[in-house]
């Protein structure tokens, strides 16, 4: 399950937001100090909030939380004591790592945009690019699904002109990277990356 939390006392108050997917239509239930919003039509989770939470642990961030494996169980034990009784097993792994382009093919509804097969180490993902230095033989940074953009975008399942894209082949300011080039383009790697790694993003 792709989970992101995010914490911004100063901003939203001493409040944990954990996002685990979007919906249209939703409602909440609260028991104690933890509210949890789900999909009106299947019931499903979509958010939980957990209030007044540095009470309990403290969370050092201003924005997006980088969980661990005892965020998830502090997360687990709060819905337990205040009775949830579901749990939520995370997705804890890189969501920015290096990928390899390994093909790149002519997007076949739209000029500018390409379908390249990406390489991310443990299993190769369809991804479409628009950027015009994308090339096959480049290793990239790949924001994977469920990564949060410094913008603040989650990257999700997408479909571009009828072609699946499962990711995004980032570019330095996308990266929120000092000194970034303004002109459009990815971010090519050298060739000593490895292939899977962790690319790490501060933000």
């Amino acid at each position: 399950m792709i989970v992101n939390a995010f914490y911004n006392e100063k901003g939203v108050g001493d409040t944990l937001l954990v996002h685990l997917n979007d919906v249209e239509k939703t409602d909440f239930e609260s028991k104690g100090n933890v509210t949890r919003i789900f999909d009106v039509e299947t019931g499903e989770t979509v958010a939980i909030n957990i209030f007044d939470v540095s009470k309990k642990r403290a969370f050092d961030a201003n924005g997006k939380v980088s969980l661990t494996l005892e965020d998830v169980a502090f997360i687990n034990k709060e819905l337990a004591d205040n009775g949830f009784d579901f749990v939520i097993e995370a997705d804890l792994s890189p969501k920015f790592v290096v990928g390899y382009v390994a093909s790149k093919e002519k997007h076949p509804n739209a000029d500018k945009l390409n379908v390249c097969q990406v390489d991310l180490g443990d299993k190769t993902v369809q991804i479409v690019c628009g950027a015009p230095n994308v090339d096959a033989g480049q290793k990239v940074v790949v924001a994977k699904i469920g990564a949060v953009m410094p913008s603040g975008l989650i990257i999700k399942p997408s479909n571009l002109r009828g072609e699946d894209s499962f990711g995004m082949i980032c570019a330095a300011r996308e990266l929120a990277i000092p000194n970034a080039p303004e002109e459009k383009g990815i971010m090519v790697l050298d060739a000593n990356y490895e292939i899977g790694v962790e690319f790490p993003v501060s933000f």
